[in-house]
C-alpha cells in the first residue's frame, strides 16, 4: 500500500528531526541554501504568473512546484525544521539537546537566507539587464508588496506586529501539513498531491513565510522598495519566523506526536460498575 497510518509517519517525523540534528555543518548549509534558492525562484515564478495573467489564484496554484522540488531532493527549509527537530528533543533521542536544536535552526536560517538572496540578485539583474533598465511591471509589483508588508504593518504598531505573527503561524500550519502530509504516501505522486493543497492555500491567502520573505523583501529593496533593511527585519522577518515556529511546532508537530506516539490508554467500553459494600 502507498498509504501510511499516522502512527507510522509520525514516528518518521521524529526520526527525521533526529537525523537533521546529526547532519554535518556542510550538508546542512548546502541543503538549506538549495532550499532557499528553489523556493525563491518558485516565488518569483508565481509573482510573474500572477502579474502577467492578472490572477493571483493561478500564481498560487503553480507556486507549490518549488516546494515539491526541494522536498523531493531532501533540502531543508527553516519552516520544516521548526516542526520536526524539536520532536527529537521531546522524544529524548540520544545526543539531542536544546543547543543542538538551536544550532540546526541557525545553520538552516543562514543557508536559506543565502540561497534566497542569491536568487533575489539574479532576478533583479536579469530584469534590469544588469541594473541598466527599468524592471518593468514585475519590479513595480514586488516593490509594492515589500512596502505594504513592512510599512503597512508598522503603521498599526503592536497590532500590526501581532497580525504578521499570526499570519506566520497560519502559514507554517499549512506548510507543515504539507511536509508531514508527504510522509503519508510512499509514492512520488502521492507526496506531490499531499503537499500541493496546503502550500497553495498559504500562498493564496497571503500568509507570511519566512523563507519566501528572505527573497521577496531584499528583491523588493533592490527594485526600489521604499523601506530599510531593519524595517524588514523588525516588521516582517522576525515576527514571521516566530509565527512560523509556533505554527509548525505547536499546531502540527506537538498534536501529532502526543496523539500518535505518546498515546493515552483507551477508555474501557463497558467499565465494571463500582459495588458499594454494606457497612
Amino acid at each position: 500500500m502507498s498509504y501510511l497510518e499516522p502512527t507510522e509517519f509520525v514516528t518518521k517525523m521524529v526520526d527525521q528531526g533526529e537525523s537533521k540534528v546529526y547532519m554535518s555543518t556542510k550538508d546542512t548549509l548546502i541543503r538549506a541554501f538549495m532550499a532557499g534558492a528553489i523556493l525563491a525562484l518558485a516565488a518569483a515564478f508565481a509573482i510573474t504568473v500572477a502579474t502577467k495573467t492578472g490572477s493571483a489564484l493561478v500564481g498560487a496554484v503553480l507556486f507549490p512546484v518549488g516546494f515539491i522540488m526541494l522536498y523531493l531532493m531532501k533540502f531543508d527549509l527553516l519552516t520544516g525544521v521548526f516542526t520536526l527537530v524539536p520532536l527529537a528533543l521531546i522524544d529524548k533521542r540520544p545526543g539531542v539537546t536544546v543547543n543542538q536544536v538551536l544550532r540546526n535552526w541557525g545553520l538552516v536560517f543562514v543557508g536559506n537566507f543565502a540561497g534566497a538572496i542569491t536568487v533575489a540578485f539574479m532576478m533583479s539583474f536579469i530584469l534590469t539587464y544588469g541594473y541598466n533598465t527599468d524592471g518593468g511591471a514585475i519590479a513595480a509589483k514586488v516593490s509594492t508588496i515589500g512596502e505594504s508588508r513592512t510599512l503597512g504593518y508598522m503603521e498599526h504598531g503592536a497590532a500590526g506586529w501581532i497580525t504578521i505573527f499570526i499570519r506566520g503561524m497560519l502559514c507554517n500550519w499549512m506548510v507543515s501539513m504539507g511536509v508531514v502530509g508527504a510522509m503519508i504516501s510512499t509514492s512520488a505522486t502521492g507526496k506531490m498531491m499531499a503537499m500541493w493543497m496546503p502550500i497553495m492555500l498559504f500562498f493564496f491567502m497571503g500568509f507570511e513565510h519566512s523563507i519566501v520573505n528572505m527573497f521577496l523583501f531584499p528583491f523588493s529593496m533592490i527594485m526600489g522598495g521604499d523601506f530599510t533593511f531593519m524595517e524588514y527585519i523588525v516588521w516582517n522577518e522576525l515576527p514571521t519566523a516566530l509565527g512560523n515556529l509556533v505554527g509548525g511546532f505547536v499546531l502540527v508537530g506537538l498534536p501529532l506526536y502526543y496523539t500518535h506516539v505518546r498515546t493515552s490508554p483507551n477508555r474501557p467500553l463497558n467499565p465494571e460498575p463500582v459495588l458499594k459494600h454494606a457497612a
